[in-house]
């Protein structure tokens, strides 16, 4: 039975320059990656990702997330903002009613292949 907790290591240290090198060229700026590490974060939240997926089937306010969700209007806000302030999410004004939808395409393919990664 295979111990998922060992992690395997070279039995000597061997570093293959050429590789080191190439990966080293092509590596993004640290502060593109403190981005990039940041925008995962937004996904760590479980009620962020229910109401992304909300989003992926319908435009919807608030208050229609809030009931979806069983949460108060205040914490789907919160979350809301959060989403805002990453880009993932984008609103339109109607009246006195304020509608999200997902901001790009880009999110709900990022959404499907973590969910396929899950699933497999």
């Amino acid at each position: 039975m295979e111990n998922n907790n060992i992690i395997d290591r070279c039995e000597e240290t061997c570093v293959h320059n050429n590789i080191v090198e190439k990966v080293d060229n092509n590596m993004p700026e640290d502060t593109i990656l403190y981005d990039l590490a940041d925008f995962f974060k937004v996904f760590g939240d479980c009620t962020r990702i229910k109401v992304l997926y909300a989003l992926f089937e319908s435009e919807m306010c608030v208050c229609d997330i809030a009931q979806l969700l069983n949460m108060n209007q205040s914490a789907i806000s919160h979350q809301l903002r959060v989403l805002k302030q990453n880009r993932l999410v984008k609103y339109r004004r109607e009246g006195k009613t304020v509608f999200y939808s997902l901001a790009d395409s880009h999110i709900k393919t990022i959404f499907n292949q973590g969910l396929e990664h899950i699933l497999e």
